[in-house]
C-alpha cells in the first residue's frame, strides 16, 4: 500500500510534543511491514539542511484564493535508519523563523495562511512524483485542510483515483480556529463555510474539515475515541464527531522498541 503522511512536526526533525514522536515513528513502522510510505513536512528554520543533508528537488508553486501565489521549494533525505523517503517543503516567508507555530507563547498572526497553503501543497507532491497514494494520513488541525482541498479539487484527478484519507486526532484542544472572515484566503468555495463543513460557530476550525471530510478518523487510544464524543471532552466538536461515529476508530499508541 502507497501512504502519503503529512504531519507538522516529525521527530527527529522538529518537534514541541508527542505529536512528532508518533510522526518519526509510524511510517518507519508502516514500511517494516512493506508498505510504502512518504511524509511530507514543512521546512522549519530548525530543519538544517546540512545536518540532514537534505537534497534540493524540485520547486512548485500553488495559489489558494486571489493573485497570491506560494512557491515552495521541495527538499528531501531519509528518516534517520530507515529507507522511508521525507519530503519538506521550504518557504521562508511561512516557515523560515524561529518557532513552530508561535514565538513567545503568541500563535503567529497568519497560521492561517502558513498551513493552508503547505495543505494545498502537499497536494502536488503526488503529481510531481507521478505517484498515487493509495492513502493521504493527515495529523491534527494543521494538515486537516487536506481532504478537504482534496475533494474541492481533485475530485477527478488520476493521481487520486484511488486514495481513501485518514486523519488522525491527537490533541482535540488545538483546533485551528480563525476568524470567519478569514475563510475568503482559503480558496475554498463558499459552500464549504456552512455548519455542516467548516463554520464553527462563526469561525473557521481547520480540525472540524478534516473530521467532516476524511474518509476514516482515528484517536490515539480507544478510551479518547469515547470521551471525545462528550461535551465534557469533546471541545464543541462532540455532535460533529457522534455523527461520524461509524467512522471513527481508537488505536492505542503502540512502543517503538528499535
Amino acid at each position: 500500500m502507497r501512504i502519503l503522511y503529512t504531519a507538522s512536526e516529525v521527530a527527529p526533525f522538529a518537534k514541541t510534543g508527542g505529536l512528532a514522536d508518533v510522526a518519526g515513528a509510524l511510517p518507519a513502522a508502516l514500511a517494516r511491514l512493506g508498505h510504502e510510505v512518504k511524509v511530507v513536512m514543512p521546512k522549519y528554520s530548525v530543519v538544517e539542511e546540512k545536518r540532514w543533508k537534505l537534497r534540493r528537488r524540485e520547486n512548485l508553486s500553488v495559489r489558494l484564493a486571489g493573485q497570491t501565489d506560494y512557491p515552495f521549494t521541495i527538499w528531501s533525505c531519509d528518516l534517520p535508519g530507515t529507507q522511508v523517503e521525507v519530503l519538506f517543503l521550504a518557504n521562508d516567508r511561512l516557515f523560515g523563523r524561529q518557532g513552530l507555530y508561535q514565538e513567545h507563547g503568541k500563535d503567529y498572526p497568519d497560521n492561517l495562511e502558513r498551513f493552508s497553503a503547505f495543505s494545498r501543497a502537499v497536494l502536488e507532491i503526488p503529481r510531481w512524483l507521478n505517484w498515487s497514494p493509495d492513502v493521504l494520513h493527515s495529523n491534527d488541525w494543521q494538515t486537516a485542510l487536506i481532504p478537504a482541498y482534496l475533494k474541492a479539487y481533485f475530485s477527478g484527478d488520476s493521481s487520486y483515483k484511488r486514495v481513501g484519507t485518514l486523519l488522525t486526532l491527537h490533541n482535540l484542544g488545538y483546533q485551528g480556529l480563525f476568524p470567519g472572515h478569514a475563510f475568503s484566503k482559503l480558496g475554498l468555495p463558499p459552500e464549504y463555510f456552512t455548519p455542516e463543513t467548516l463554520e464553527f460557530y462563526g469561525k473557521v476550525n481547520f480540525l472540524k474539515a478534516g473530521i467532516v471530510f476524511s474518509n476514516i478518523l482515528n484517536t490515539v487510544s480507544p478510551t479518547y475515541s469515547l470521551e471525545i464524543q462528550t461535551a465534557e471532552f469533546g471541545h464543541g466538536l462532540e455532535g460533529v464527531l457522534q455523527a461520524r461515529k461509524k467512522n471513527l476508530f481508537g488505536i492505542l499508541n503502540g512502543v517503538e522498541y528499535q
